[in-house]
């Protein structure tokens, strides 16, 4: 029998294609966009200072650990940023079919998703040098009582040949590489496979879920993430390919040739990096990883935690009118929420109180969560009403933020310099920012306008951009969940 599975087997392998032409029919993406709406390439990346990047929030690509943003792209993509030398802006699709679209529209630069390289897409968007290569392989059920069976008794329960998928159900999602391979699938091996759709917004890991749970027969997946997800379900089976290796990559639109030639000279660089290895082991081979993560109530998908005290943060928060995830930013930058972190000034606790401000404050037990999440969203809120003539309230925030860094009156100086040297004293960005930059050098710090000397303000300016763009992840992220790789 073995034999037998093993010939089929290579008349299979010799047979398929991971994109049929002979097949006329829309089953990968639904784009509507087919060509470029923008002119826009890497000399205009470069004068904006921003790199856009399309991500689809997924178990592997972008998500949010314990307060963190992380995620294999996301990883490549702030290496990326750097080497080229701009700014990373995350724009999220909420559905992986609307990616290409969003594309050619403008509405970022690159898509920066596990994208296979098909044909078909390839007549819409480039495709950089490939990230790495895969295999889409059956996702499967062993019986109930595996652990009690021999493993020649289990492999006779188990598909191990893709034949043996005729007449059987496969749930997929229609607009997906798994859909267009399983329509080819039924051409090479000569029989119909019942494809049952699954919704377009629901991950692949959630669908493999809904293998392990019995929901579902059988899925397809591609083999990394299969096999990080059965290293948590040790009762699928995901040895069975389905397919030829894939070339799996990102995407920029057709008319955006040297940000192409940019991107694959990066990635050839990164091949020769530990790094490039080092991030993808972490996400599609550190099983003791994955298996804490998806088992923690404060990784993203499974659900909108960010922190055990989620429920204190949206109390205060709304005492003083923010968005919870915006003081949840600010906890995590100040203390990565370990409640009894001490700083080497002495500053203690989740929101990073000094003893004296927290005496002032109320605060009897410094390192009490409720106590020292309530001291210092008072403490914020003081400084918010401190600084009432900015008009802007994101600006306003701002100024905020950098107060409670580094202190009201030394964001005071900078507004002065601002002022004097003729820049917006009402604005942070370009204007009090550079001058509180400013405040680390003599010229500067020793100016008659200053009052409270010198200050590091790389700090405070550091704080503020690392606080926001956290925000950013967490509103984007814990707003929708979308799709996994496909």
């Amino acid at each position: 029998m073995e034999k037998i599975y093993f010939i089929s087997f290579l008349i299979f392998l010799f047979s398929c294609s991971t994109e049929d032409n002979s097949i006329d029919i829309e089953v990968t993406d639904r784009v509507t966009i087919t060509t470029p709406q923008v002119d826009r390439d890497l000399p205009e990346l470069k004068d904006s200072g921003v790199l856009k990047a399309i991500m689809v929030y997924s178990g592997t690509s972008y998500f949010l650990y314990r307060g963190q943003p992380m995620g294999y792209e996301y990883e490549l993509l702030q290496r990326l940023a750097d080497h080229l030398g701009l700014k990373l802006e995350v724009v999220i699709a909420h559905n992986i079919n609307d990616v290409i679209n969003m594309l050619n529209r403008g509405e970022g630069d690159i898509v920066a998703h596990g994208l296979t390289v098909t044909q078909r897409r390839q007549r819409f968007v480039s495709f950089m040098d490939y990230l790495y290569l895969t295999r889409q392989v059956l996702v499967q059920r062993k019986p109930d009582n595996w652990r009690q069976m021999k493993l020649h008794e289990i492999d006779k329960e188990l598909i191990s040949d893709p034949i043996e998928l005729i007449g059987k159900t496969v749930s997929v999602r229609r607009n997906s590489a798994y859909y267009s391979r399983l329509v080819n699938l039924q051409q090479e091996i000569g029989g119909e496979i019942e494809i049952d759709t699954i919704p377009g917004h629901y991950s692949t890991q959630k669908v493999i879920k809904m293998v392990v749970d019995g929901e579902i027969d059988y899925t397809v997946s591609d083999n990394n993430i299969a096999e990080l997800n059965s290293s948590y379900y040790p009762i699928l089976n995901v040895e069975t390919p389905v397919s030829f290796s894939q070339r799996v990559s990102w995407a920029v639109r057709k008319n955006s040739p040297l940000l192409l030639s940019a991107l694959n000279k990066w990635v050839e660089e990164m091949r020769d990096n530990v790094d490039y290895y080092v991030i993808y082991n972490k996400y599609f081979k550190n099983t003791r990883y994955f298996s804490q993560r998806v088992s923690s109530d404060f990784y993203s998908g499974n659900g909108h935690k960010i922190s055990p005290y989620d429920s204190i943060v949206k109390r205060h928060a709304g005492r003083i009118g923010w968005d919870w995830r915006l003081l949840s930013s600010v906890i995590y930058q100040e203390s990565r929420f370990v409640v009894d972190e001490e700083s080497w000034a002495g500053a203690k606790g989740l929101m990073q109180l000094m003893p004296a401000t927290a005496k002032e404050l109320g605060v009897r037990d410094i390192t009490d969560p409720v106590q020292n999440i309530k001291g210092g969203t008072s403490y914020l809120h003081q400084l918010w009403n401190r600084w009432e003539e900015i008009p802007d309230s994101v600006q306003r925030i701002k100024f905020t933020l950098a107060s409670y860094n580094c202190g009201y009156s030394h964001v005071v100086d900078a507004k002065r310099l601002a002022e004097k040297y003729e820049a917006n004293p009402k604005v942070w960005d370009e204007n009090v920012e550079e001058y509180l930059l400013n405040l680390m050098y003599p010229e500067y710090y020793n100016d008659d306008v200053v009052r409270y000397g010198y200050v590091m303000g790389e700090e405070p300016v550091n704080y503020v951009r690392q606080i926001l763009e956290r925000y950013d992840h967490y509103a984007q992220i814990l707003s929708e969940e979308s799709d996994d790789n496909s």
